[in-house]
Formats: C-alpha cells, structure tokens, sequence
C-alpha cells in the first residue's frame, strides 16, 4: 500500500511531464491564474486512499522576479493511515511569463521515509543545486527552458496539443534531467465527480521514471485533461505492479463552470 500512495504522488508530479519548446502568452492570457484550485480523490480500485490538491497561490518574488507559485498537496485517508500515512507539499516557483523554473521545494512524509528537499535554479550559470536536508550540495546542468515536474504541467496547459502527436521538453527534480515525452492519443467524454467533461486522452512515456514506474514493469498511465483554453486535469489512471489506481476531479476553484455541451459546440 504504501508503494501505491508513492505512485500517485509520482502521477500527480509527472502529470505532464512533456511539452514542446514554443514562445507561450503573456501573463494575462495564461489559462490560469492565482485562486485556481483542484481538487481530487485518490483510489486503488474502488477503495478511496486518499486526496490530493494543485492550487495556484498569489504572484511571488524569487530573486527580483515575478513568479507563479503552485503548489500540491497528497494526504492518505485515515484508513490508509494506519498502514502507512502519506502527508506531501511541493512547492514550485516558475517566472511570470513561463519560461522556466526558479524555485523547487518538496517536504515528504510518506511512512519512515522523510525528505525535504530543495532546488534553487540560476540561470545565468544555467544549473540547478540540488539539497535534502543538510545532505551535500548537488550540481546539475540544465536545458534551456528547462522546468520542474510541477510547473511544467502549468506551462503544457499554454499549448495547443490538437496540433501536434507527440510532445517533448527537459524537466529536472534536481538529481537529474529528462527528456520527458507526452503523447495525445485521442478524445474522449468522461464522468468524473466534478462533472461531465470533453477530454483529450494524453500519455506520458515513463521508460526513465524509476520505482513503481519502471520500464520493466511495462506500467501504463494515461490523462484526461479538458479539450478547452483552461486544459484543466479531470482524470489520472495507471497499470502497475502494485495494482490499479485513479484519480478523479472533485472540484475546481477559480473557474466557471462550463457544460460538455458547450465544449462540443466549440464556444
């Protein structure tokens, strides 16, 4: 059980972990904005283990530039709980006009282990330092455009996925850098607790993605996010060694809600 909360923590970190290098609109046009927030319910089967949040937090500072500030939150039910109880933040700082990643900071507690881990992004030295606790300093070279496994979600919701098959971008967690691919598969309408929604089906390639994930475990994952300007993620599912699980939108913050109808109708 408590590889499963490991592995929706995964999904919800490497939701998109893929999008193509393009110019992307200014601030005010970005389909989200401070006050959104998601919320969802975690599952293995039809068992609830949990949920989870991605909340867009007011404008911040990091080193004199204007940042977004996302943030997502896991927590076990307190069923989970008495077997392994999961409490997990990440926070993530991306400048205001998205072109990468400035800040990243993830406070896991999931059972024994604990991290808290740290990446500070310079850009003019284009490098990432890496730190958990008081562990020592790591050094990574970054892409240009490179992003964290949260804000790059973020920014894959500015681009148009119906005009391409397959998506690629450079994403780091700190320790190490991947060419993360995403592809669209389809579309689809679906249920969810948040209501009925007209979806794109996207999958990532998780062959790099170690753990629960593995290539050797042949685990398959795929994304419902809505075929509209707001891109907001609806739907997670997964095969893997320790079995199958979802998560599902509960509720959205921040947005007005729009009907399946008028997604078809294209308005």
């Amino acid at each position: 059980m408590h590889r499963l909360l490991s592995a929706i923590l995964l999904l919800l970190c490497f939701v998109s972990m893929s999008v193509s290098v393009c110019p992307v609109a200014a601030e005010e046009h970005h389909p989200f904005q401070p006050g959104e927030k998601m919320h969802f319910v975690l599952k293995y089967g039809a068992i609830p283990a949990g949920e989870a949040t991605l909340e867009v937090h007011e404008m911040d500072e990091i080193k004199g530039v204007k940042a977004y500030h996302f943030v997502m939150t896991a927590r076990s039910n307190s069923f989970i709980d008495i077997f392994f109880k999961v409490r997990d933040r990440i926070d993530s700082y991306a400048d205001a006009n998205m072109n990468h990643s400035l800040y990243y900071k993830k406070d896991q507690k999931e059972g024994k282990t604990r991290r808290n881990i740290k990446v500070d992004f310079d850009w003019e030295k284009n490098e990432s330092t890496y730190v958990n606790f008081d562990t020592e300093p790591k050094v990574v070279s970054l892409l240009p455009g490179t992003f964290d496994p949260l804000s790059v979600f973020y920014y894959s919701r500015l681009l148009d996925f119906e005009k391409v098959g397959e998506l690629e971008h450079p994403v780091t967690d700190g320790e190490k850098n991947l060419m993360g691919i995403l592809r669209i598969l389809g579309k689809e309408t679906i249920s969810v607790p948040a209501g009925t929604f007209e979806t794109l089906v996207l999958e990532p390639d998780l062959q790099k993605v170690e753990g629960v994930f593995s290539k050797k475990q042949r685990a398959k994952i795929k994304l419902w996010v809505t075929n509209d300007e707001r891109r907001l993620l609806v739907q997670m599912k997964s095969k893997a060694i320790v079995g199958s699980f979802r998560a599902e939108l509960v509720a959205v913050e921040g947005h007005q809600p729009v009907e399946v109808s008028s997604l078809e109708n294209g308005e």
